[in-house]
């Protein structure tokens, strides 16, 4: 994808404590940086996830993560995180992620991770409810 195609991004400067000893960026490092680029686009529209555990039972379990490395990241690098939502099922939500240099075209990664909400005293999958629908539909449009 192109960074024009993404409406959110979250910005991160590499820390020493995320590089390994080529002084490149750790591998697992990455899904760190997708997870809270997803935390952060939900919360953009203050959408309280602890309150959707607390309020319906049901909470999201990731099913899927994929990491595609196109180059390094190096120690001290500025990046952007652009996160979108790719689509909605009946009870998944999949988000793509690319990973900037900050402020440039220039990708260092891309990947996907995939949500099911589920039932927490059934554990059997639950559809995603229309609040959440909206507020992606908000962020997604650009409002």
């Amino acid at each position: 994808m192109a960074r024009s195609d993404f409406k959110f991004f979250h910005d991160f400067r590499v820390r020493y404590s995320e590089i390994d000893a080529q002084g490149i960026v750790f591998n697992a490092h990455y899904l760190t940086y997708f997870d809270t680029a997803i935390t952060e686009y939900l919360r953009r529209d203050e959408f309280d996830y602890s309150a959707l555990v607390k309020e319906t039972g049901c909470d999201f379990h990731l099913v899927k993560s994929l990491v595609n490395y196109e180059k390094p990241i190096p120690f001290d690098e500025d990046i952007e995180v652009g996160c979108r939502t790719g689509a909605i099922g009946n009870s998944s939500v999949t988000f793509i992620l690319e990973i900037f240099k900050k402020g440039q075209e220039d990708r260092f990664a891309n990947g996907e991770i995939i949500w099911v909400l589920t039932d927490q005293t059934t554990h059997k999958t639950v559809r995603v409810p229309d609040n959440i629908r909206n507020l992606i539909e908000k962020i997604e449009s650009g409002q």
